[in-house]
């Protein structure tokens, strides 16, 4: 049995949908955890055992886990408590008790490049992971940069003055992907029963761009001038407070933008195997065009 947590989440509908498009109806039993399961697909909730509840709430994570063999793990994203670390761990302590008390023979987590380079950010990935390992559960850690998605953050400035703000250099080329990949990824290693041990998986996206080389895709695709500009690391978190982050989170954010920039996303090498298909200039076409023409 494979359990599929953020069900309704960007990254995690995605999985389950990959999930489902290669288990036959009659096939193996797929679980999902959901605090709201009426935000499910209809057809989905027909195919799936659906737990309702917390990811944070030990009682519900046993229940789901219990009979599970594979389990993808993904922290929900960003909330108003004070300790990002805190956040993280909170919601993982006891996915790793019930990994410990049900037997989950695997497990597969949404984390972020650059453990190992960095102590700490990774907005609490890192200590999930540490966590996870822990219990000596088989783990495949997806280490990520940046999602294309987080653009779609930025329509309004984009539509509205053809232009995209960053505490970070232009000229820089980072990794990027699009979650698609991600959930490719994930729904591959949940499938697969024959893999053990702990090991992580990076998914760097088929090129290095710069936010300058961003801009220059994104005006072709938009067919208007779009341009970046970096701004100072306070007022980013100033901004991102007035659109209801609080100040943990917003400094957090900022601190690791400030080390992607100094290279925290460019250690890892690129391989065939960590390079992903979608390209910023297809995923712009398909994605944050109809959002910016919306």
């Amino acid at each position: 049995m494979i359990v599929v947590t953020t069900p309704t989440g960007s990254i995690g509908h995605q999985v389950l949908e990959n999930v489902l498009d290669n288990v036959p109806d009659s096939g193996e039993l797929i679980r999902v955890i959901a605090r709201d399961p009426s935000r499910l697909p209809s057809q989905t909730r027909e195919r799936v055992d659906v737990v309702q509840g917390s990811m944070d709430d030990i009682d519900v994570v046993t229940k789901a886990f219990n009979g599970a063999d594979t389990v993808f793990w993904l922290v929900p994203p960003y909330s108003n408590a004070e300790s990002i670390e805190g956040y993280a761990l909170d919601f993982t302590r006891p996915a790793c008790e019930a990994i410990t008390s049900q037997g989950v023979k695997r497990v597969v987590g949404v984390s972020s490049l650059g453990r190992g380079a960095a102590t700490s950010t990774g907005l609490g990935s890192y200590a999930m992971d540490g966590l996870i390992e822990s219990t000596g559960v088989s783990y495949r850690a997806l280490r990520m940069p940046g999602f294309m998605e987080n653009m779609l953050h930025q329509v309004e400035p984009i539509k509205n003055q053809g232009m995209f703000f960053l505490p970070a250099s232009g000229n820089r080329k980072l990794p990027t992907c699009a979650t698609r990949d991600i959930a490719a990824a994930a729904a591959r290693l949940l499938l697969d029963d024959s893999w053990s041990g702990q090991d992580s998986v990076p998914i760097l996206g088929p090129e290095d761009l710069s936010y300058n080389d961003m801009a220059q895709i994104m005006s072709e695709v938009l067919q208007r001038p779009i341009r970046f500009q970096q701004v100072p690391g306070d007022a980013y978190k100033a901004t991102l407070m007035q659109h209801g982050m609080n100040e943990a989170w917003a400094q957090g954010v900022v601190d690791l933008l400030a080390k992607i920039d100094k290279g925290l996303y460019n250690a890892e090498p690129r391989t065939p195997q960590s390079t992903t298909p979608t390209s910023f200039r297809q995923w712009c076409e398909e994605v944050l065009k109809p959002a910016v023409l919306a």
